[in-house]
């Protein structure tokens, strides 16, 4: 149980978001500072986390209770924050520091927690997770990450890997749109192969349009336009701050070519590995990406830290501060890569 409890501070971020609601001013930016302040400097403080979890004692049913406590409180969340946004008595700039309060809420928590809940077995885990990520309009993340970035990591064919040069204002447009056209392509090609109507709710491009456009509606009906407005913004935050997100965990890695054509099997060393505490413990061990992508079946409690991997600087909270000032990323990641292009090249 001590393992579990640090797994529930991300539980901190829809609370904050509601208290500084209710506060109003400053207040409603409450999730921000605590995810791009006191995190990072709470990540600079503490002693990195390198000690990987005993193989022998697999996956505990009990880690799976934060993640799947999170869905309702987000989806309670999101409506209470936007009824008290359309209700009147909030400046334009309680609502502007709401609503990016809000995306960083169920960017930060929810896209990451649905991240965990897609990859798993369970049908129930997988429902979950388009229900969060309808939640933020991004539900073809489902697909396309799933059956296309793990595939095309660290190629040049992977929309959501980012090439060295690259700036996060760059990659943003030509991940967002080569994402979406992965996730149709790839859900036509596995429709076609099993025989499934696209008229049908078993085509995710079919259902995922349906719900979200019955959610729109929903929301609409609810809350005016004003309050579907509000929805789809705060989701624009949400999936943004994946995207950064995205941008940081492959920068300038790439896997080898093989002589068959084919790419080297993924590996440890192509995603960056972050081993800093209190971001893993919000993230659920995201940033223990080197693990992820070499067994993705791994649970968040089972995920290892590789020393062996590319390291980042800092945790992802930082990180992402550090993305959105190109000149400042160029100077601290491109020497990185670097360096770990010419070990491994020494390596063979």
């Amino acid at each position: 149980m001590r393992r579990l409890a640090p797994f529930f501070l991300v539980f901190t971020l829809p609370l904050m978001l509601v208290l500084g609601v209710e506060l109003g001013g400053l207040w409603t930016i409450l999730p921000v500072l605590l995810t791009f302040g006191m995190i990072p400097a709470l990540d600079a403080a503490l002693d990195q986390d390198r000690v990987n979890p005993d193989e022998a004692r697999g996956h505990s049913r009990w880690f799976d209770l934060p993640v799947l406590a999170w869905v309702p409180v987000q989806l309670a969340t999101t409506a209470y924050v936007l009824w008290r946004l359309v209700s009147g008595d909030l400046s334009g700039l309680e609502i502007a520091g709401s609503v990016v309060s809000l995306g960083i809420v169920n960017g930060g928590g929810g896209i990451n927690i649905a991240h965990e809940l897609t990859h798993r077995k369970q049908a129930l885990h997988r429902a979950f997770a388009e229900i969060l990520m309808t939640s933020v309009s991004y539900t073809h993340f489902c697909v396309e990450h799933v059956l296309g970035h793990h595939r095309k990591v660290a190629t040049p064919d992977d929309p959501a890997t980012s090439r060295l040069g690259e700036s996060f204002y760059r990659y943003y447009p030509r991940t967002l749109l080569g994402g979406l056209r992965s996730a149709w392509l790839l859900e036509r090609e596995r429709c076609s192969k099993r025989g499934i109507a696209w008229w049908g709710l078993r085509d995710r491009r079919t259902r995922y349009l349906v719900v979200i456009l019955a959610v729109y509606a929903g929301v609409y009906l609810a809350l005016g336009g004003l309050g579907l407005g509000l929805f789809i913004a705060q989701g624009v935050v949400a999936f943004s701050l994946l995207e950064a997100i995205n941008y940081i965990e492959h920068y300038g890695l790439l896997r080898r070519r093989l002589d068959n054509g084919k790419y080297e099997r993924v590996r440890p060393e192509h995603s960056w590995n972050s081993a800093h505490r209190v971001s893993n413990y919000y993230l659920f061990n995201l940033a223990r990406h080197s693990d992820h992508h070499y067994l993705a079946s791994r649970e968040y409690d089972r995920l290892r830290h590789h020393a062996e991997a590319p390291q980042l600087p800092t945790g992802y909270a930082g990180m992402v501060i550090l993305a959105l000032a190109p000149p400042l990323w160029f100077r601290v990641m491109d020497r990185r890569v670097a360096d770990w292009n010419a070990r491994r090249a020494e390596a063979g």
